[in-house]
């Protein structure tokens, strides 16, 4: 009973730490400022978009950036774990015509094809891939 209070304490603690606050800020309508954790971002519209100034990553930048990092990281952590001979890893995406995300993963170092495939097959296995290819619900409210 109590380790389950030290978790929840600990979830808590942790989703508060975790929140993302978005407000816009201006100068530009449509330009917001991102903070989590201490970091502040912004976001923006890309001067192609009417009204748009690029003061910041677009959100989907922003998404293709989380898509990006995450794979990267899970594939690194999963090298470290193994004592894989990565050296470097460079994710490359882009969102396509047809909406869907293109997703490029070159790996770098000493690997053999068996090593690359296993970490081909780990790279769809960050939470942020689960997130995007699966229903994700979304509980919003009016404040």
């Amino acid at each position: 009973m109590n380790l389950s209070k030290q978790h929840v304490k600990y979830m808590s603690e942790i989703n508060k730490d975790d929140t993302v606050t978005v407000s816009e800020v201006g100068p530009g309508p449509f330009v917001q400022s991102v903070t989590v954790r201490g970091h502040k971002l912004f976001s923006d519209e890309p001067l192609s978009f009417p009204e748009g100034t690029d003061k910041g990553l677009s959100p989907n930048d922003f998404l293709l950036s989380s898509l990006g990092s995450c794979t990267s990281i899970t594939l690194r952590m999963y090298a470290r774990l193994k004592k894989l001979p990565l050296d470097k890893i460079i994710i490359t995406l882009n969102k396509n015509e047809n909406g869907e995300i293109d997703r490029k993963i070159e790996l770098i170092g000493n690997l053999t094809d068996e090593q690359k495939n296993k970490l081909f097959e780990i790279s769809n296995k960050c939470p942020i891939h689960k997130a995007l290819t699966n229903t994700v619900k979304i509980n919003s409210k009016l404040i």
